[in-house]
């Protein structure tokens, strides 16, 4: 075991390394036995700690995510039309290309076959017999007229006669066939091309989310932009917190999804995207930053996953852009740069301060700090009150002892006459 255990710290030792020089070779570690992980030191355990965020949405919008050991891959061709789409584009040019091949090769056999059958090949240049098509001589030109007949080009040269009535039964189902896959392909074709994705290209986000104070409250915010004059129609903003966490009966849920409030209870998640907006979270008892202090940010792992979503308004089709910031992305105490200036008769938009930031002045406490300090503030004037009351009562107790005092006093006046006229 203590052999096991030392070639293990030599194995995390050059993984750390490695990382440290940010290699783009990745390298797995082996699986350890239960035993073995639980006898590893304790500092091992500390350095796979340091390890980076391994994001979940990289910044530009593609999900870090493989999908690993699906069995069941028939079901990929029960929707062969989605499927080829999602293809790249070379594949999808290859199978283009393979399915037309392959159709006009399996006609012109049959075409080949028929001719072959009825004796027209033996029969070549004889003017007394009527062939099933004019003019074919051998595969070749059984290839030809199969192209000719999928693809209605139609030179003339080869001719199918009236003759031949298994030749007429197979034009019409070549005919048909063909228009299904012409259909079927290019359709394929064309949706693939008119996908929005590319409209994504020119929707930008800040490369970096602040924190800071905004009408006396703390606010997490980041921008997004678009660079074309053609505008997104009923665009919307959504707001993700990837992180994993445990419940309370002990049950670890990896990349937990929570939602985190843009504005969707006031409106103001829907986007009247001209120009470059801010898009704003405050951060309240309901925010899962409620508890995240400056000084706890970098040590927490967690990730924010912002999606914009709308219709191109050139072609009506949904786009969506992603983009996310994991705690190194975000920044405490700063705003962003204003990119829009007043000109003579238009507003213009600088691109090139709309990644940028300057510092401000923040707290460093947590949303939940500043709230109970607030609370506290508030407690001079409770406390200025109950002391009135607590003064006022002892008046009225002062007030009463004197009253009793003076009342003694006359009693005893009273018993001191009394016992003088007795006297």
């Amino acid at each position: 075991m203590a052999k096991l255990t030392e070639s293990m710290t030599n194995v995390l030792e050059e993984d750390s390394m490695e990382q440290d020089i940010e290699s783009p070779v990745t390298i797995h570690q082996p699986k350890l036995p239960k035993q073995a992980r639980e006898d590893l030191p304790k500092n091992l355990n500390k350095e796979c700690a340091k390890r980076k965020i391994q994001r979940y949405v990289r910044k530009d919008g593609k999900c870090n995510v493989h999908h690993g050991n699906v069995r069941e891959t028939y079901r990929y061709l029960t929707d062969i039309f989605t499927t080829l789409v999602d293809l790249k584009w070379r594949f999808n040019l290859l199978i283009f290309v393979m399915v037309y091949t392959v159709t006009w090769l399996f006609f012109g056999m049959i075409w080949w076959l028929i001719a072959y059958m009825r004796g027209d090949m033996d029969h070549i240049g004889d003017s007394t017999w009527t062939p099933c098509v004019s003019n074919l001589n051998g595969f070749v030109s059984a290839f030809l007229f199969s192209i000719e007949t999928e693809t209605t080009i139609g030179y003339g040269y080869r001719v199918i006669t009236d003759k031949c009535p298994e030749g007429i039964i197979l034009l019409l189902v070549q005919s048909v066939l063909g228009s299904i896959v012409n259909a079927f392909m290019v359709g394929c074709m064309f949706v693939k091309i008119s996908q929005p994705k590319k409209r994504a290209e020119t929707l930008v986000f800040s490369t970096n989310a602040v924190i800071s104070m905004r009408d006396g409250k703390l606010c997490l915010m980041f921008r997004v932009g678009d660079l074309r004059n053609s505008h997104i129609v009923e665009a919307s903003i959504r707001a993700k917190l990837i992180k994993s966490k445990q419940t309370k009966e002990g049950e670890f849920i990896p990349l937990n999804q929570t939602d985190i409030n843009v504005g969707y209870y006031t409106g103001d998640d829907r986007l009247f995207l001209v120009s470059p907006l801010i898009i704003s979270h405050e951060i309240n008892q309901q925010s899962p930053f409620w508890e995240i202090s400056k000084a706890q940010l970098p040590k927490e792992e967690l990730e924010i996953v912002v999606i914009l979503e709308g219709m191109v308004e050139a072609t009506g089709m949904t786009c969506q852009a992603r983009s996310s910031y994991i705690t190194s992305e975000i920044l405490w105490g700063y705003r962003f740069t204003p990119v829009l200036t007043l000109e003579d008769g238009f507003y213009e938009v600088d691109y090139n301060s709309f990644h940028e930031t300057y510092e401000t002045n923040t707290p460093v406490y947590s949303a939940k700090e500043l709230a109970e300090m607030a609370s506290r503030a508030e407690l001079p004037l409770t406390w200025s009150v109950s002391s009135k009351l607590d003064q006022h009562a002892e008046l009225e107790t002062e007030e009463e002892e004197k009253n009793q005092e003076d009342q003694n006093e006359r009693n005893g006046d009273v018993a001191n006459l009394e016992n003088e006229s007795k006297l």
